[in-house]
């Protein structure tokens, strides 16, 4: 049976007593791995390929009576 640990967890009973020098190791490996991820992330996100997604949700509203409406929802207190 797998027991899954909390970051928090990890942390607390593997990572903070490791010497200084083995934490700046580890953290460098997990910025490294982040920011490999996030390379790969943005070189497949396009903001374009969002185009038309959700336009059946606007399908028949017009778009000053809901541009009026929220106006009219910042005069009210919350």
């Amino acid at each position: 049976m797998t027991t899954s640990l909390s970051a928090d967890q990890i942390y607390e009973q593997q990572i903070k007593a490791l010497p200084r020098t083995a934490q700046l190791r580890l953290l460098a490996r997990i910025a490294d791995g982040l920011a490999a991820m996030s390379d790969e992330a943005d070189a497949a996100l396009n903001l374009l390929d969002l185009e038309g997604v959700g336009a059946a949700l606007w399908q028949g509203e017009d778009a000053q009576h809901y541009v009026d409406a929220e106006r009219d929802t910042w005069d009210r207190p919350s």
